[in-house]
């Protein structure tokens, strides 16, 4: 079988192996791959794996010896699903790789946010320390996540475990969750979409993008918060209009936000989030760090052995983590 990674840097930086998919054929490896090269590069693959590649109609009609299709990601709307069952191409993701990864940065995000640890090392390092007149300065209050309401949107594999960890910092925590009342943990509260906007002092994004998500936070939903929420987003960019929220920062319509995606990965210069009077100061409104939420070796280790998994699972007859 021939196997073509068409954009495996990011996953596999040099600090992992691919020994498991060599293993199951001939294997050719992409760090990156423009969109005019992807049909050449996979002209001749049976197996193809994408990131963040986009695998349209055109293109998998382009590639005749294609039969499976593999996400390097939870995420899959990069593939056209409808497109790759027409053909009969087994489609397979990896859910739940990166949940402690993702988990663990909403809270890095967060307490930044609330103690800005970070602005404080940086202020040390930079001789305001010494300068002082007390044994202690501030540059803006620092706050306790304890007594704090979370809202959690999106409570699947990443949002029920922020949900845990925001329990054991003593928050309340409320999500306008699909789920019955008996399937969600009893320290959540369901609520609806209006009641999360209005209560949450802290609101975390866990869902996926899809035509009922996208541009969901914008002007209206930002009204209806508090002046004192700040908001997260570690899950897809275009659920957060980038303008609205730029808008809100600045005009105090809500206190703050921490992003780890944007609508357009790279951001170009003219992204509404990247202005310095929204990240920059001694109090910064605005987090944004580059995608890295998912990032950790351990979750990269294991979305490769999963990949592995899930090709071997497909040629011995029984797909996993399917999604078409």
């Amino acid at each position: 079988m021939k196997i073509v990674i068409l954009d495996g840097y990011v996953a596999n930086p040099g600090d992992l192996s691919w020994e498991g998919l060599e293993q199951l054929g001939e294997l050719t490896v992409y760090d990156r791959t423009a969109p005019q090269d992807v049909v050449a590069r996979a002209a001749e693959a049976e197996a193809v794996f994408v990131n963040k590649i986009n695998l349209t109609a055109e293109v998998i009609d382009a590639l005749p010896r294609l039969r499976f299709i593999g996400e390097l990601a939870t995420g899959y709307n990069n593939i056209d699903l409808a497109a790759a069952s027409r053909r009969g191409i087994t489609v397979c993701n990896v859910p739940a790789y990166s949940t402690a990864s993702v988990a663990q940065t909403v809270f890095a995000l967060l307490l930044q946010l609330k103690v800005n640890i970070g602005r404080y090392t940086a202020a040390v390092a930079a001789g305001r320390w010494v300068a002082a007149p007390d044994f202690s300065f501030t540059m803006g209050p620092i706050e306790e996540l304890e007594g704090l309401t979370m809202g959690v949107y999106g409570l699947g594999n990443i949002g029920s475990r922020v949900a845990a960890i925001a329990h054991a910092f003593g928050m309340h925590v409320i999500s306008p969750t699909s789920k019955a009342v008996e399937a969600i943990a009893p320290y959540v509260r369901k609520v609806t979409f209006e009641q999360m906007l209005a209560e949450a002092d802290v609101i975390t994004i866990h869902a996926p993008l899809t035509p009922q998500t996208r541009g969901l936070f914008g002007v209206a939903a930002f009204a209806a918060m508090k002046r004192t929420a700040v908001l997260i987003n570690t899950a897809r960019g275009p659920i957060v209009d980038e303008s609205a929220l730029a808008d809100a920062l600045r005009s105090g319509t809500i206190a703050g936000a921490a992003t780890d995606v944007l609508a357009t990965e790279p951001p170009t210069a003219a992204c509404p989030l990247l202005a310095a009077d929204l990240t920059g100061g001694d109090t910064p409104r605005l987090l944004i760090t580059p995608h890295i939420a998912w990032q950790s070796v351990t979750a990269r280790h294991r979305l490769l052995q999963v990949s592995v998994a899930n090709l071997a699972a497909f040629l011995a007859g029984h797909p996993q983590n399917r999604v078409n």
